[in-house]
């Protein structure tokens, strides 16, 4: 490809946040995320509510990620956009805008998976960040997904464990709604877990064979010990929250490091990255980086805003795939459902 500056428009409408970016080659510019507050009041997201915010939020999203970026529309080199996985009508908002924009200025389409993004954000260049080399391992943790994955270069990725039932998201979101806090509830342990007891109230870790995860019988198990401690003291909750968040969290982190350990120790690799939404939390963060001086890994933790879903992280796949010259054409379509 020319030497040139190369300018990519990103587009993330995979789950609740419309977002769009623009990168110069690997430098972000610009990074505009609309999260959406309607899905507060239901306790999770709802679908069809989400696809309407999109509608209405990825015009100015994406009008002011250009006009932050200090660019015109005319400089746009290519549009990368979440093909999947994620929720189907939340795609289709963002695939038909990319496809509509990228034939109206007739520059190339790239469609990226929203899950090989999480990971591949770790190469965007910002400064105190470093890029980890080939071959590591992405622990990639979100609402709808617990994977490890084997990453031998940019598109050369393998799973090699995966949740069997939950994602590691759900366990937070479920263990908080059972604790009455509002959604979305991952954060809020995270927050009261700072100044809790995380060895007040031993949780059960599951045994799952090999590199895989289970989360079912985790929430089952929050749910059955605090029925029975409100039913014992019904102000239970009010007088433990600290200490049965840093249980539950400290549960949580044990099961994803004692997976990372086995995988390391399986593949020898000890570069270890992390990605996806629940990677902001604090103490998985603080966890990985423990495992530097306990294991001899070489951890990579993105920036905050990389974490959560954003067109940043769209972006880069883009640019890395332009320079491949890996384009799409216009009879591409959303998948809810996608593999690496």
């Amino acid at each position: 490809m020319s030497s040139q500056n190369v300018y990519i428009l990103g587009i993330e409408s995979s789950c609740d946040d419309t977002s769009a970016a623009i990168l110069c080659n690997d430098n972000v510019l610009s990074n505009v995320v609309a999260s959406q507050k309607i899905h507060e009041q239901y306790g999770g997201v709802v679908p069809e509510l989400a696809s309407r915010a999109h509608q209405q939020n990825i015009v100015p999203v994406i009008d002011q990620a250009i006009k932050q970026a200090n660019i015109n529309k005319s400089d746009l080199s290519a549009i990368a956009f979440t093909r999947g996985p994620g929720l189907m009508g939340s795609l289709l908002v963002g695939t038909s805008f990319a496809k509509s924009l990228a034939l109206s200025l007739d520059i190339p389409l790239i469609d990226v998976n929203h899950m090989q993004a999480h990971i591949l954000a770790h190469f965007i260049d910002e400064e105190g960040f470093d890029k980890p080399e080939f071959p590591f391992l992405a622990l990639t943790i979100s609402g709808g997904h617990t994977q490890i994955v084997k990453v031998n270069d940019h598109f050369d990725m393998e799973i090699i464990g995966e949740t069997i039932d939950d994602a590691v998201g759900e366990a937070f979101d479920k263990s908080a709604k059972i604790l009455g806090l509002p959604y979305p509830g991952g954060p809020l342990i995270d927050k009261h877990a700072q100044s809790g007891n995380p060895k007040a109230f031993p949780f059960t870790k599951p045994r799952v064979d090999g590199l895989n995860f289970s989360f079912s019988g985790l929430k089952t198990a929050v749910l059955y010990f605090v029925q029975k401690q409100v039913k014992e003291n019904p102000n239970f909750i009010e007088e433990n929250l600290e200490d049965v968040c840093a249980s539950i969290q400290y549960t949580i982190i044990n099961i994803l490091i004692d997976k990372l350990k086995k995988a390391s120790k399986e593949t020898g690799i000890k570069a270890i990255a992390i990605g996806g939404g629940v990677s902001a939390n604090s103490g998985i963060r603080k966890a990985l980086k423990e495992g530097e001086h306990k294991y001899g890994w070489k951890t990579f933790v993105p920036k905050f805003e990389y974490t959560t879903d954003n067109a940043a992280m769209i972006g880069i796949v883009g640019y890395l795939k332009y320079l491949k010259e890996d384009f799409t054409d216009m009879s591409v379509v959303a998948k809810a459902r996608i593999k690496f």
